[in-house]
């Protein structure tokens, strides 16, 4: 017999759909990312991170923005290691 328990966690619609799809990209559902979450805030007596309100810059926002956009574009350039960027660039290294 399981001695899991149900609980009902109120958030924003669109948070939530954000949440799902970073957790799916890192394998993990919804459930499993929570359990994560309070797992490690008994095992470090505390929220396991350092809540702040910091938020991105315009200018931070557009160049993930962009980094994305390149990311997905297949006619981008891509490189197989760091050496490859800096032949590129014809840095010596």
């Amino acid at each position: 017999m399981s001695n899991n328990v149900n609980i009902n966690v109120r958030m924003n619609e669109e948070l939530k759909k954000k949440a799902e799809v970073l957790f799916e990209e890192l394998g993990l559902n919804m459930s499993t990312a929570v359990n994560m979450f309070v797992r490690q805030a008994v095992r470090e007596g505390g929220i396991p991170f350092k809540p702040t309100t910091e938020v991105y810059n315009a200018e931070t926002i557009a160049a993930l923005q962009e980094a994305e956009r390149i990311a997905k574009d297949p006619e981008a350039k891509k490189y197989a290691s760091f050496a490859e960027v800096l032949k590129e660039l014809e840095i010596d290294v």
